[in-house]
C-alpha cells in the first residue's frame, strides 16, 4: 500500500527545494535593488538639503503611486500590498531626508 501511495503522491521535497532556491534568489535581488534605491533616495535627500527643499513631495508621491498601481495591476501583484509597501518605503525615505536636512541645517553647523 505504501509503494502505491508513493507512486500517486510524489515526494515534494525536490520541488520545495527548487522553489525555495528561486525564492532565495529573488530575495537577494530585492535586497540589492532596495539598497540601490536607498542610495539614490539618499542622494535626493542630500540635494534637497543643499537647496533647502522639503523632505516630502506629495505631487511626486501621488504620481509614483499611480504608476505603481498600473505596474501592480499589469504584473498581477496585489494593489493593496503595493500601496502598503510604497507607504512603508516613502515613510523611511522621508525620515531619512529629514535627518539629512537636520544634519545640513545652519543650526547644526554652529
Amino acid at each position: 500500500m505504501t509503494s502505491k501511495q508513493n507512486s500517486t503522491h510524489p515526494d515534494p521535497t525536490g520541488q520545495l527545494t527548487t522553489l525555495r532556491e528561486r525564492i532565495d534568489n529573488i530575495d537577494a535581488a530585492l535586497i540589492y535593488m532596495l539598497a540601490e534605491r536607498f542610495r539614490c533616495t539618499n542622494d535626493v535627500g542630500k540635494l534637497k538639503a543643499a537647496f533647502q527643499l522639503p523632505a516630502c513631495d506629495p505631487t511626486r508621491e501621488k504620481e509614483q503611486l499611480t504608476r505603481l498601481h498600473a505596474l501592480a495591476k499589469d504584473s498581477g501583484l496585489d494593489v493593496t500590498f503595493t500601496e502598503k509597501f510604497f507607504a512603508f518605503l516613502v515613510g523611511h525615505v522621508i525620515a531619512n531626508h529629514e535627518a539629512i536636512a537636520a544634519e545640513h541645517s545652519p543650526e547644526s553647523d554652529s
